[in-house]
């Protein structure tokens, strides 16, 4: 029995909305993904603190979202004290050898790779893939991390064969994206982590394969 194929998804989910749902579905889709993590950061080191909802709230706004989905909201990086992404996937490949990974980031992280910590040692860890995002595709062809990158890019079109890939391995995705903003939402309800006070569970353990959308 085959391991099962999974994106990682990190972000602060600040809250987790239909954006970021639609672009997780997509994911799984074009990279015909068994399933997707979303990795709900405790912190952000690149991002300020200011405006961050309790990670309680933030988990549970993702378990909701993910509902009745191939995804699984998950505090993985909080368990582990894991702070910077380079540790966190160097410890989910050891602790699930059978499983292969992708590391899943839109188009505006991509500009800031290079500022991230060992960015180099995640692309050397497990593929990435790189989502489409509004006003940020040209910047992320022209990031400084991609001077580096570019030479290891795999064509779109063999996206599904991601699991077969030496790394590094980079593959650009494109699709209508959904531009549902959390910062937007914030600014309309900025009180909305209060619905969440009693989170759905703190402590969901990733390793159990999930059930399959019935829709």
């Amino acid at each position: 029995m085959r391991g099962r194929r999974i994106g990682l998804m990190g972000g602060s989910f600040n809250p987790a909305h239909r954006g970021h749902r639609h672009v997780t579905l997509e994911a799984i889709r074009l990279l015909d993904l068994d399933e997707a993590w979303w990795l709900v950061s405790p912190g952000n080191p690149l991002k300020p603190r200011a405006g961050m909802a309790p990670l309680a709230a933030r988990l549970a706004s993702a378990q909701t979202m993910a509902r009745r989905a191939p995804i699984r909201a998950t505090d993985l990086e909080a368990r582990l004290h894991s702070r910077y992404t380079v540790d966190t996937l160097r410890t989910v490949v050891r602790r699930y050898p059978r499983h292969r990974f992708i590391w899943i980031m839109g188009a505006d992280n991509l500009v800031q790779f290079h500022a991230w910590r060992a960015w180099r040692t995640i692309a050397r860890t497990m593929p990435i893939a790189v989502l489409t995002r509004p006003g940020y595709d040209t910047q992320a062809l022209a990031a400084p991390a991609m001077g580096w990158l570019r030479r290891f890019r795999r064509p779109a079109r063999q996206a599904t064969n991601w699991a077969e890939w030496s790394v590094p391995a980079l593959v650009l995705l494109r699709f209508r994206p959904d531009r549902t903003s959390a910062t937007q939402l914030r600014a309309a309800d900025p009180d909305w982590h209060v619905r969440y006070a009693d989170p759905i569970s703190s402590s969901s353990t990733p390793a159990a394969p999930l059930r399959q959308p019935q829709e």
